[in-house]
């Protein structure tokens, strides 16, 4: 599919609300690009999300301020003599008309005092920023504001944490394509391949279809290198590919699956029950979705499935629940379940904790919820991922200050058998209804059976 663009009634509509929650001053960057090596190589241009959210369109070295409940962007004047090497460049008059938007040259901003704003991503742009407002502003620095940015910052958490219509709509554009990636990427799959062939085999589905990555591909038989984004490794025929990856529409909405799949087409028996115990989790994580639950308790929900399987297997030995109060799930699920999703692949985590952890509520210190990046009752309209994993991670396994009183519950000799399992993770987009959840991304097979009937066909 190619993608759709938001009409820009929804914009003006984003704007009222961020109004109506914080009705003083506000600036909102979009960013800069930033040079490879030398300064006509450029990295590609992706504008700060806050500023999408309310315009649409990445506008470089643009700004939108909005003031006495008026939105206007101004933008840097288009330079004729560009238009050799990138082509036109709308005028400010047709990017009002276009956006739905007074634009204004950017050398007329003035920002009135105490305007609000939330720091770039990037260096050139929060020095110009910091001297544009007159104090100072760390690039990134989201996660330390105060006075009127940290209001701002919650307003835009409160506006932008359960999606409208637009939104939901690109996300499932976004889906669509993250599916058509994968089975793509399961059809390339060989034995003698490089994990290489696999990921360009994924990623060519997504930019033929009009969109880009939503994060760094990672398509890898060491799928317990939790963020491996190494393509280097050949696909045995034992191996198991785990492949995490997202497509991202031009507004920047953002997919992310994850898939796991046997190299030869077919599960060894051991990986097989592994999957199958990591796919039952996944479907009681994913039924526990509901308004009203909180969501440490659909990443409790999960661990406690794989306890369970994993004591069944004879891997851990024990009773389910005190292992679980031990922190044994940790063991081989470190992770949380999963996080919001919108614009961002982790959305508006550049605020730190303050999107994903409702006031009052703090990181766990303990094992197996201390990286659970959302910690909040979910609320129709919120989109999260799911994606509760099983790895073998020897940094973990095999150092006594990780395992501790643990060792006791584990059979290694048990967990030897399987030793053709590195890593598995399946993982889904799923939109909180008001009844039960929505998996965005349902159309992408995950049953063993299901899988095997892709692979290489």
């Amino acid at each position: 599919m190619w993608p759709t663009s938001s009409h820009p009634r929804a914009f003006h509509e984003r704007r009222q609300r961020l109004v109506a929650r914080f009705p003083g001053p506000v600036l909102l960057p979009a960013g800069s690009s930033r040079p490879r090596n030398f300064p006509a190589n450029r990295y590609a241009f992706r504008a700060e999300s806050h500023f999408l959210y309310f315009v649409g369109r990445g506008v470089e070295d643009a700004a939108l301020l909005v003031t006495d409940g008026t939105a206007t962007l101004f933008a840097p004047e288009p330079d004729p003599e560009a238009a050799v090497w990138t082509g036109p460049t709308p005028s400010l008059e047709q990017l009002s008309e276009q956006l739905g938007l007074e634009v204004r040259p950017l050398a007329e901003l003035s920002p009135p005092p105490n305007t609000a704003t939330l720091p770039p991503q990037d260096l050139p742009s929060a020095f110009w920023l910091a001297e544009l407002l007159g104090r100072d502003l760390e690039a990134g620095d989201g996660a330390n504001l105060e006075g009127v940015d940290a209001g701002l910052a919650d307003a835009i958490v409160d506006v932008r944490l359960r999606h409208d219509a637009a939104a939901i709509a690109q996300l499932e554009q976004a889906a669509v394509v993250t599916v058509a990636a994968h089975r793509a990427g399961m059809a390339r799959t060989r034995p003698g391949l490089r994990e290489a062939a696999v990921r360009a085999a994924m990623e060519a589905e997504i930019i033929a279809q009009g969109m880009t990555t939503s994060y760094g591909s990672i398509v890898t038989v060491h799928g317990e290198v939790l963020h491996n984004e190494r393509h280097d490794g050949l696909l045995g025929p034992g191996d198991l590919v785990l492949a995490d990856v997202g497509a991202e529409t031009p507004e920047g909405w953002a997919g992310d699956v994850t898939r796991t799949w046997p190299v030869s087409g077919r599960f060894l028996s051991e990986q097989r029950e592994l999957y199958e115990l990591v796919l039952a989790a996944q479907r009681a994580a994913i039924d526990a979705v509901r308004p009203g639950v909180r969501y440490l308790d659909v990443h409790r929900t999960a661990g406690r499935v794989l306890v369970s399987g994993l004591t069944e297997l004879g891997i851990l030995r024990g009773e389910v629940e005190e292992l679980l109060q031990r922190g044994a799930g940790a063991l081989f699920f470190p992770h949380g379940i999963g996080h919001l999703l919108g614009l961002d692949v982790h959305d508006m985590e550049d605020l730190g904790d303050r999107a994903g952890y409702a006031p009052g509520r703090e990181r766990s210190d303990r094992p197996g919820d201390r990286y659970l990046r959302l910690d909040r009752d979910l609320e129709p309209g919120m989109v999260v991922t799911i994606e509760p994993g099983f790895y073998r991670i020897e940094r973990i396994l095999e150092r006594a200050e990780e395992v501790g009183e643990l060792e006791d519950a584990l059979r290694r000799d048990v967990l030897g058998k399987y030793a053709s399992v590195r890593g598995i993770r399946i993982e889904d987009d799923v939109l909180v209804t008001d009844g039960a959840a929505r998996v965005l991304t349902d159309a992408l097979p995950k049953t063993a059976d299901e899988i095997e009937a892709l692979v290489g066909a």
